[in-house]
């Protein structure tokens, strides 16, 4: 069941059309029909965990999230919480799609790997036989596009760079005479039966689906900006790649989680190298694997990934250890932009992660709902 709130809304729902139909890859406010703040206030009646998310989100001005915990093959809980689109009254569910960002870099990587499985691409490969050119002090291969080591001497540090990691379509195309999305739909969303995830619907991509573009759109969360302390409508990104674009619900995306968990995709072999720390040209192990960042916590080890846009943001931790996923999405960019998260790659810096893994990976507290 999904609890609902109460938002202030005081702008007209004509003025936040006109808004977003002037909006593209982003928006200001018009000095002659400026959008009207939303303003976020708790839900009622939560206990325990999800009265401690719920407060996280209204400090972070978050309209609406949505979550889920998948633990030992099933997702065990997952809630909306607050508003999906704040003008329209429409709550955030667990089915809510929301834009990824970044997040759509683990999905990549899993076809990036099968390629590999396939002998159609080698880590090893020079990116340039692909068709990619990069500056760099050395040759890029394949390896330093999926482990954010492209930069300087390639191979040398770790430097996150969602632009370098987007080249990879390319690699992709070259490679298999098909599109990274053409890939994805076939190989990951069908057969798990992702029915609320999709490539960026105000892309042509999306079409590869086979969904109602109308209908999945009116299921998506709206996107919102924090201006310095109101938030406020704002339009959504119009791109697609193997870095970023992707729109899922948190339901979906621990779907997947729970895929990888089973073994599906790739060997077992090949799941473990995508999970191990890249090493540097000097020995130094480096923060980030294939597609995925890996940080150790008090013995703990956590796999994970974040999104971040001005109007969106997203996390994924996985503790494999203990067989769980926490998955979180927002429709403001407030879960990420607080955290510098791609810069010193430490996840448990995140409000939201900590007190997931703190709780659940670490803690003895019952799951809710349990």
């Amino acid at each position: 069941m999904v609890n609902q709130t109460a938002f202030i809304r005081t702008p007209a729902r004509a003025c936040v059309a006109a808004l977003l139909l002037a909006c593209n890859l982003a928006c200001d406010s018009s000095p002659t029909e400026p959008a009207g703040p939303v303003e976020v206030v708790p839900m009622e009646g939560l206990e325990g965990f999800e009265a401690e998310l719920d407060s996280l989100r209204v400090e972070l001005q978050i309209p609406g999230i949505s979550a889920a915990i998948a633990k030992d093959g099933e997702i065990v809980w997952s809630m909306g919480f607050g508003y999906a689109d704040a003008e329209e009254g429409r709550p955030a569910t667990p089915t809510t799609p929301y834009h990824l960002a970044s997040l759509t870099k683990p999905f990549a990587a899993t076809i990036v790997m099968q390629l590999i499985e396939d002998g159609l691409v080698d880590l090893d490969d020079p990116v340039s036989q692909y068709g990619v050119d990069l500056e760099a002090d050395g040759v890029i291969r394949v390896r330093h596009l999926l482990t954010h080591t492209s930069e300087g001497v390639p191979g040398s540090h770790y430097a996150y760079n969602g632009g370098r990691f987007a080249e990879l379509d390319r690699v992709i195309r070259v490679a298999t005479g098909r599109t990274f999305g053409e890939l994805l739909v076939e190989r990951i969303l069908q057969p798990l039966q992702l029915s609320h995830t999709a490539p960026n619907p105000r892309h042509r991509a999306f079409y590869l689906t086979g969904l109602d573009r109308d209908a999945f759109v009116a299921e998506m969360a709206a996107g919102y900006e924090l201006r310095g302390s109101e938030v406020y409508p704002m339009g959504q990104p119009t791109h697609f790649s193997s870095a970023a674009g992707l729109v899922a619900s948190a339901e979906d995306v621990a779907t997947f989680s729970l895929a990888i968990d089973d073994g599906q995709f790739l060997e077992p072999e090949t799941w473990g190298s995508v999970f191990t720390p890249a090493v540097s040209n000097t020995g130094e192990t480096l923060p980030y694997g294939f597609g995925w960042f890996i940080h150790y916590h008090e013995g703990a080890k956590l796999e994970w990934h974040y999104g971040y846009w001005d109007s969106n943001s997203s996390l994924i931790v996985r503790a494999p250890e203990t067989g769980m996923t926490f998955v979180v999405l927002g429709n403001t960019n407030m879960l990420s932009r607080p955290y510098g998260l791609g810069l010193d790659s430490n996840v448990m810096r995140s409000d939201v992660a900590r007190l997931f893994v703190e709780s659940f990976v670490l803690g003895d507290e019952p799951l809710p709902g349990g």
